[in-house]
């Protein structure tokens, strides 16, 4: 009797190849779409009934059964909502971090074995070992997806395949799909943020959290150089969009919610702007324990390198020390640690000096 796979299908070219390798290795396969929250935002579309029409056409072609199971509650409370209050207090989340954790691979992951499966999918580029808690960097180093996986427990990867992680780039991805005859071979990857569809993170804060004038300010002086639309819009490092008119070039180094005021300096060596050290909360690792202190690898953002760093790990806490000054990391974003191309886990930036 074949294993039985639930496979999350998007609509996308990824989880559409990602489905069709599952049937043709062999497995019983059932597709399942996830519905989930969407605003409902004046003159913004989402693409979801699209998306949900791709993913039916890649199903009858692989003769397997499509299910939508609607997440919008679950979405709302766990993703939005986290992202809405950490934006509020001056934080800049990773919302596909939470979704990750707690629809993918916690609610839609627990109904998939509730319902029989014997392994989950998704076209995540990842790639994890059957059977073991272990989470892996995908071949494709400039598509890797493990930046946002780091926080699903390595029980519920030993139970995940991830069919598309051993393929060497996007573009053998797309030729796979093409020769299969799916039309999402072609489909543009999504952009901007995934539950609302292809709209600004500044359009849809505006649109849900009340806009309150505030002042610009020069970090050295003091001095007010302009105006903006709510504090919760700007966040560390950030050079585009003050409105700040001709001059040199500025960079936000400071917000501060509470008064309502972004900090900006010209001077790219400020020193709010570098750090020698991260300390992350809310920690999890892959295996369940804290890997012991030494030098890893980790990851600061989604596309950046791997840097070296030593890492002081505890069961929900670690530090991070670079060798030389590294940009600082803004507030709730993540940080990922590695050990060769094994992701161990990783935290949340909560301070950094």
């Amino acid at each position: 009797m074949s294993e039985r796979v639930i496979v999350g299908m998007s609509g996308g070219v990824d989880s559409s190849l990602a489905a069709a390798l599952l049937v043709e290795q062999g497995y019983d396969v059932l597709g399942v779409y996830m519905r989930n929250w969407t605003a409902d935002l004046p003159g913004f579309e989402c693409p979801w009934a699209q998306d949900l029409a791709d993913a039916e056409r890649v199903a009858v072609a692989l003769g397997i059964d499509l299910e939508v199971w609607d997440y919008e509650e679950q979405y709302k409370r766990e993703v939005v909502d986290y992202l809405l209050d950490c934006y509020k207090h001056g934080i800049t989340p990773n919302p596909d971090v939470m979704c990750n954790e707690k629809i993918k691979f916690g609610t839609f992951a627990d109904a998939a074995f509730d319902y029989g499966a014997d392994f989950i999918a998704t076209g995540h580029y990842a790639r994890a070992v059957p059977g073991t808690p272990r989470l892996f960097r995908a071949k494709d180093e400039h598509k890797d997806q493990t930046y946002f996986l780091w926080r699903v427990p390595g029980s519920i990867l030993a139970r995940t395949l991830f069919p598309i992680g051993e393929i060497e780039n996007k573009a053998i991805v797309r030729e796979m799909a093409a020769d299969r005859g799916f039309e999402t071979a072609s489909k543009k990857d999504s952009t901007g943020i995934c539950f609302i569809g292809d709209i600004s993170i500044r359009q849809f804060l505006l649109a849900e959290l009340k806009p309150e004038a505030g002042d610009i300010v020069e970090w050295e002086t003091g001095k007010v150089l302009g105006h903006h639309d709510g504090a919760f819009l700007y966040t560390l490092g950030q050079r585009k969009g003050l409105d700040l008119g001709g001059g040199p070039a500025r960079y936000v180094v400071k917000t501060d919610a509470e008064n309502n005021v972004v900090y900006v300096s010209a001077d790219r060596n400020c020193p709010l702007l570098w750090t020698n050290e991260l300390h992350l909360a809310d920690a999890r690792w892959v295996a369940g324990n804290a890997p012991s202190s030494a030098d890893y690898l980790v990851r600061t953002r989604h596309t950046r390198k791997l840097e070296e760093a030593h890492i002081s790990a505890g069961d929900t806490m670690a530090g991070v020390t670079f060798s030389v000054p590294h940009e600082t990391v803004a507030r709730g974003q993540s940080v990922t640690i590695y050990q060769g191309d094994e992701c161990l886990g990783g935290g949340i930036v909560e301070s950094c000096r």
